[in-house]
């Protein structure tokens, strides 16, 4: 993939630049869509003022994140997004932020209390239908981080699935691989706290209840209330873990 960011010739980094404006804004203006081919790329070149080899590289880079399909002898047709490939380049992108984990479940949360006020006006009967179905799976996996954490995950898309807002569906999937990630630890930190699991099954059918009565208050208010769980059992964790070493520093300064 090319690089844009590396320092290769003023006219490589200028001209790639142009070439992704140009494809984002005839995106964004409606006029390139699915299933449209480019022009082509002696014509293309001319008109964004870049070199053939510039503009076949910005290409392959667009048709590596999925977004072009270049097919040889025919030109280069605009593809719908493919958000897995998306959330790869985000992943590697965000992996090396300190607290990557706490940092995306602060998105999570934003994304979510959204989605389920959405979700309460716009979601259909077989929406409803497919939150309830993961819910029989969040009861047969509280002893198991792995299986655990993908059923939590499933049933937190579900909800912004139910949103119908495309955008939030995009930027949610695109993020998935850290969500999973953030899903299996917070289960790691709490399976073998009796107090959260017994009531983990509850909590989730209590933000699905208030979605089904259509009460988006009530349902945003119980997703938080659920993402406060693992937080405060995360806190007193942290706390347990620090307090022997606050006491062997105090018995050294006695």
């Amino acid at each position: 993939m090319l690089d844009i960011t590396r320092p290769d010739t003023e006219e490589s980094q200028s001209g790639a630049a142009r070439v992704f404006t140009f494809f984002r804004d005839r995106l964004l203006s409606g006029d390139l869509k699915a299933g449209d081919r480019l022009l082509a790329e002696r014509e293309l070149a001319a008109t964004l003022n870049v070199s053939r080899p510039v503009l076949r590289e910005a290409l392959r880079s667009l048709a590596m994140l999925g977004l072009l399909d270049i097919q040889h002898g025919r030109g280069a047709f605009v593809r719908s997004a493919d958000a897995s490939v998306l959330g790869q380049a985000l992943t590697l992108c965000l992996a090396p932020e300190p607290n990557i984990l706490d940092d995306v479940l602060q998105a999570r949360i934003a994304i979510e209390c959204q989605a389920i006020r959405l979700a309460c006006e716009r979601a259909s009967e077989r929406d409803l239908q497919a939150i309830a179905a993961t819910l029989d799976t969040l009861v047969n996996s509280l002893d198991d981080p792995e299986r655990g954490g993908e059923s939590d995950y499933a049933f937190h898309l579900a909800i912004v699935r139910a949103s119908g807002s495309a955008s939030l569906m995009k930027i949610y999937e695109a993020i998935s691989p850290l969500l999973m990630r953030s899903h299996v630890e917070r289960r790691r930190d709490t399976f073998r706290e009796p107090a959260i699991t017994s009531g983990l099954v509850d909590a989730h059918r209590q933000v699905f209840l208030a979605l089904a009565e259509r009460d988006p208050d009530t349902a945003e208010r119980r997703l938080r209330d659920h993402f406060a769980i693992g937080d405060d059992l995360r806190r007193r964790n942290l706390i347990s873990a620090y307090q022997p070493h606050l006491h062997q520093a105090k018995r050294k300064r006695s």
